[in-house]
Order: structure tokens, then sequence, then C-alpha cells
């Protein structure tokens, strides 16, 4: 250790890099984060995950769409107004946040670098900082590394960005503009967030996606719901469609030709078809580590280790599932493995959320991904119009779908669509992961009036239908 300035260097500051940093030092290793940005967070809390919920969850409230079952109109709150309560809200939600992250880091002894980290061979890296309009460097060495640098929006040379009216990800976030209509390219997570969000706010949106379905890795029922209440608030959707060109109006609002010669105009076009690794100028070349075409990192995915073994990657960069959540779990068993802590790898299926309106979330298999495993089972579906809290909040939409295995009577996944989703999905990951089932579900007493009770009704659907357990002796 004493030929090293540390024993651990991230770079990175994201959801990776610091539960990497805290697991370390809890192991009492020495610790430093190289981050470029000026404040620490990475793409999650300031371009990408929390500005986007933060965003959505401003939106809800100015315009009271939770309430908009109960309304016949709805109160609309000036353009300016509505940009003004998401700055507000934006600029108190992040500030309190990288609070909280400074002080974590500081409670557990972690050096904080700020500046752009290059290597220099794979046990240094030299780090640039601009002071005074002027550019210094030096040197730190590490025993051992994690690339934890995220992810930076896919930008191709044929989409002529200009940062005011044709924008990516990262830019919208930044912004939050409103423009009278808007066309958004990409059918993915990102893309489908935003375009409910706008269509919150009566903004007519027109999604164009290559792909001849939406969110592929979810339940088709599910997305069938999803879709329809797309449908329902005027969202077009252009599926099995791809850009040939775009042109510029005199006033810079954009023209889209689609490849099948129709053509869209709008206001403002967001960008959203994929991101790229953001590992430009890391100096990978010198240490012998190759990104795929996306600048993805490929590593053993037990260990978290590259084709280095003493530099780790994880978080965005090594690709899916590309959650904070997961981030976070990837950091933390990196630095136990780099410093031989004894973890037990986990085995069981973890959450997936989308913060579209309404909320989509996921665990397990799905319907087609069960019955290609050649499992025999059974349906149990809750509309959660069949619940007394649902008809409370206005909730009446959602949708909740239970899988259930028809040999052992297991539950194997759970699919829901509607808002709350992405809480409700964590009572179905402990009964998954703790290997209950229909008969656990059917038997619970849930509180009333609870939108969790469509697990109970999802249960009953299905149990009629399955074969009844033998009595013991």
């Amino acid at each position: 250790m004493t030929d090293f300035d540390y024993e651990l260097v991230i770079i990175g500051g994201g959801p990776a890099g610091r539960r990497a940093a805290i697991q370390a030092s809890k192991l009492g290793k020495s610790v430093a984060i190289v981050d470029d940005q000026k404040n620490i967070g990475g793409v999650s809390v300031h371009t990408g995950t929390l500005p986007s919920k933060t965003i959505r969850e401003s939106v809800l409230s100015v315009t009271g769409w939770r309430d908009q079952y109960f309304k016949s109109g709805r109160q609309r709150d000036g353009a300016a107004a509505t940009q003004s309560a998401i700055s507000s809200r934006l600029s108190t939600t992040l500030g309190d946040e990288v609070e909280v992250i400074d002080s974590q880091l500081s409670r557990n002894n972690i050096t904080t670098l700020n500046g752009r980290a290059k290597f220099v061979n794979p046990h240094k890296l030299s780090v640039t900082q601009s002071v005074q309009s002027k550019r210094i460097s030096f040197t730190v060495t590490a025993e051992k590394f994690l690339i934890s640098v995220g992810t930076k929006p896919f930008r191709p040379k044929h989409i002529p960005f200009n940062g005011t009216t044709i924008l990516d990800s990262d830019a919208i976030a930044a912004k939050m503009p409103m423009p009278k209509s808007i066309i958004i390219v990409g059918g993915g997570v990102i893309g489908l967030e935003y375009a409910t969000i706008f269509s919150t706010l009566e903004i007519p949106v027109t999604v164009v996606e290559a792909r001849e379905n939406i969110l592929e890795f979810i339940d088709r029922d599910i997305i069938a719901n999803f879709s329809h209440q797309l449908t329902e608030r005027g969202i077009s959707l252009r599926l099995g469609r791809s850009i040939d060109k775009i042109s510029l109006d005199k006033e810079c609002h954009p023209n889209v030709q689609l490849d099948d010669g129709r053509q869209l105009r709008a206001d403002m076009l967001l960008f959203t078809a994929g991101r790229v690794g953001a590992v430009d100028g890391l100096g990978l070349d010198k240490i012998g580590i190759k990104p795929d075409n996306r600048g993805r990192l490929s590593v053993n995915p037990k260990t978290l280790q590259t084709t280095q073994p003493h530099i780790y990657a994880a978080g965005d960069i090594i690709g899916f599932p590309s959650l904070a959540s997961t981030s976070m779990e990837q950091g933390r068993l990196a630095a136990c493995h780099a410093f031989n802590h004894p973890i037990q790898s986990s085995k069981h299926s973890f959450p997936l959320g989308i913060y579209s309106i309404p909320e989509i979330a996921s665990i397990g298999l799905s319907e087609d991904d069960a019955r290609a495993k050649g499992l025999q089972v059974e349906i149990g579906l809750a509309r959660f119009q069949e619940t007394s809290r649902g008809h409370i909040l206005g909730n009446c939409k959602g949708l909740l779908k239970c899988i259930f295995d028809l040999q052992d009577r297991k539950l194997l996944g759970v699919h829901i669509v509607g808002e709350g989703a992405t809480e409700l999905i964590h009572i179905g990951q402990a009964v998954l992961n703790l290997n209950g089932g229909i008969d656990y579900l059917s038997d619970t007493v849930f509180n009333f009036p609870t939108l969790a009770e469509a697990y109970k009704v999802a249960a009953l659907d299905a149990y009629n239908r399955m074969p009844q357990p033998r009595m013991r002796a």
C-alpha cells in the first residue's frame, strides 16, 4: 500500500462510484473520487434520474393530473408559471441531494478530487483541473480503480442539434422548455417519460420509434394498457419508423421526413434514441481496455472486473439495466470483491421502474418469458378500478398482473401500470424473492382501502383456475 496514494480511486461520482467509495471506506481503505463536474452526483443527480423525476412531480402538481378524474376541467397556470414552479423544485431538490452526498462522503473520510481523469498507466491517473482560467494537472496513484463514468446522450451526426429547438435528454432536463408541440425520437424509457410529461402539460406529442414495439422488455399486457392510455391522451406513436431527414424552417422549428415519406412538424424535437459511454479522453488505450461501439465496458458479471483485474467498472458504463438502484449495488459488490470482503452474490430479482405518467414497474418473469422457459403458468389480473382506493384516488386505469407457476404455485413475476406502481412493486419483490406464492397473497389481509389490495384481487382472480393443493395428512 505504501507505494500508492490511495488503495482505491474511483472515476465518476454517480450512484455506483459513491456506493463503492463508502463501502471501501467502511472496510478501512483509503479512497478518492475523481469527478469533472462542479458538484458531485453524476448524471443521476444533475441531468438524469432526479431531474426528470422532479420535473414529473412538479408537472403532476401544477396540472392537478392526479385529480383529473374528479374534475370537469382543470385550472391551468401559464407556461411561465409552470416553468418557474419546475425550476424552483429542481433547484431545491438537487441542492438538497448534493448536500446529502457531500455529507456522506465527508463522514466517511473520502477525498474528492475535481478534475478530468486520464490513465497514464494501469496504476496512475493524470487529473486535470481548471483553476482561474488556467489548466493544472497532477497525478494520483492507486492500488485499484473503479470506472463509473456513466453515459451521455448519443448524438448522431445527421441530427442537427442546436440547443434550442433540437435537444438531447441532458439539455431538456436543464431547460424544461414549454413548446407548443414536440416530436420525440426514441420510444425507450427516457423518451416515454418525457412524452408523458409534455402530454400532461397538454402539449401535443409525437413519438417516433424505429422498433415495432415500445419497451419490449416489459410484459405485453402492461404495454397494451399503457399504449391505450397514451392514445387516449392524444400521444401519436409512429412505430417501426425512422428519420430520413430533418430540416429547419426560418424560425428554426424542425421539419422531419420519415422513411415512409411522411412529414412531421413541431416546435421542438427531443432526441432520446440511446446513450453512449462517457469514456472520451479517459486513456483506456493506455491500460489495454477497449470499449464497444457504444463506449460501454465489458466486465465479469460476478466480480465487476474488467480485463485488467485491478480495474473494475460499474453503473451505466457496463450497460443494462442502467438503473441507479442496480448501479449502487454493483459499486458495493465491486468494492467488496476488490478488498476480499466476503459477499453473498445476490440471486434475487430486482425491480424495474419507469417514471412515465402513469408509472410502470416490473419484477421477475413476464408471461412470454415464462412460457418460453416451458413453464405452465396461471395469470391473475387486478384492475385498480376493482379496489376502493383506486376509486378514492381517481386512479382507475391501472393494472396489476401476477404470474404464478401451476406446479408449485409460486409467484414468478409481477407487472404493474398505474400511479404508485414503482412503490407497489416492492410487495411483489418481497414475495417473489422469499419464494411466496398464490396462497400467501390470497390469504393475506391488506390494509383497507389501499392499492396494495390489488395483489389479493389478482391472486383470487387466478386462484379458482389453479389446481388445488393436496390436503396434508
